[in-house]
């Protein structure tokens, strides 16, 4: 091979010439672009070139090229007029990402002390954490991630803002922004969200404290429920045991099919058998499984308009428990057969079950849960 200098040369000549006219080519092709752009500009009216813009979108997408869309949903923590009235998607989403953060993975996080109150006014206390501003998770629902930020946003300027405590002009409100791809926008809208709204319910009623409550007249006292009994400490068969809690979450799960055929949402239990047999310690459990408060019901001073009342003024998601309904039908029994006015019971049997039913009143709430347990005996 000649390497010589001519040679070498004559070699280099030739790649100057080429770069010289592939530079020369490049810029005639822009300078046609930068025409025909102005042309397009100056003569195709304003609809078609968004229509030409939209088609070239359309084609990006269905090909994969360029960046995907994102849909972003702000999620403000106050709103109405003024930004006082609380927003209850902020506060439920809040509490979905406390459950789903992981300390580990996270290089900023708060911690807060919540107290929350149950139906009865009753206060506890719980550990919460929350996504720091300026921080993000992600969060897979259905196989679609879905990103959450945190963002402090601080509305400045203007007579009428408040002054904070450093004496700085302006209020501080805190946003969470929801983004996922455009294409997922209805699962966000149709699902993401309500799934969110439910689990932070869920929370909400495991985080709570229990109540018992007790009927005297037409009002019911409450207590705290401390009770310790759950599925894995009673003694029980454990294909009994494993039976009642799949009824029972089937049960808990299954608000939309008892709305769909029109029927109240309830579930009856009879429990029966010798004092110590365990009925108290299985309604316990089943109060904390269920995370319901339960509600018992002594009928031997209870009319049926009384009776009624209490039913109605029951919280959302309880347990009813009937104690020694069987005494009460004695004493029917035996009111029936001296014919005398005296009553030991003043419920006539029949209250009870249409009550629980919904049927009495159309202001009784549907998606009251009542587990009805009738032991025939003292619990």
């Amino acid at each position: 091979m000649d390497l010589s200098p001519a040679t070498a040369g004559a070699y280099g000549g030739k790649a100057a010439d080429a770069y010289r006219k592939a530079l020369s080519s490049a810029a005639s092709a822009a300078a046609y672009a930068v025409l025909a752009r102005s042309m397009a500009r100056a003569l195709l009216p304003d609809e078609l070139r968004a229509a030409v813009r939209w088609a070239a979108s359309v084609l990006r997408a269905r090909l994969g090229w360029g960046a995907k869309e994102r849909r972003t949903l702000v999620i403000r923590s106050h709103t109405g007029g003024g930004g006082r009235e609380e927003n209850l998607l902020f506060d439920a989403a809040r509490t979905y990402l406390s459950s789903r953060l992981d300390p580990r993975a996270m290089r900023r996080l708060g911690l807060r002390l919540c107290a929350t109150r149950d139906d009865g006014g009753l206060r506890s206390w719980t550990k919460r954490l929350f996504i720091e501003p300026g921080d993000s998770t992600v969060d897979v629902f259905d196989g679609v991630e879905f990103m959450w930020s945190s963002v402090q946003k601080t509305n400045g300027g203007g007579g009428g803002n408040k002054k904070s405590k450093n004496g700085e002009s302006g209020t501080a409100e805190f946003l969470l922004k929801l983004s996922f791809d455009a294409k997922h926008t209805d699962m966000a809208m149709e699902r993401y969200v309500p799934f969110v709204m439910g689990a932070a319910e869920e929370t909400r009623l495991r985080e709570r404290s229990l109540m018992i409550c007790m009927n005297e007249g037409r009002t019911w006292f409450r207590l705290h429920h401390h009770h310790p009994a759950t599925f894995d400490t009673l003694a029980m068969d454990p294909v009994l045991k494993q039976s009642i809690v799949a009824d029972l979450d089937l049960f808990a799960n299954r608000r939309d099919h008892y709305r769909r055929i029109g029927k109240a949402w309830k579930r009856g239990y009879l429990l029966y058998g010798p004092p110590g047999t365990g009925k108290s310690s299985l309604v316990a459990a089943m109060a904390n499984h269920l995370r319901y408060n339960i509600y018992d019901l002594d009928l031997s001073h209870v009319q049926n308009t009384t009776l009624q009342w209490l039913l109605l003024t029951m919280s959302d998601k309880s347990i009813l428990v009937i104690e020694d309904i069987d005494c009460c039908c004695d004493a029917m029994l035996r009111e029936v057969d001296s014919k005398t006015p005296a009553r030991t019971c003043k419920e006539d049997g029949g209250g009870s079950s249409e009550t629980s039913d919904g049927t009495p009143s159309p202001k009784r709430k549907s998606e009251v849960i009542t587990d009805v347990l009738f032991p025939c005996i003292a619990v």
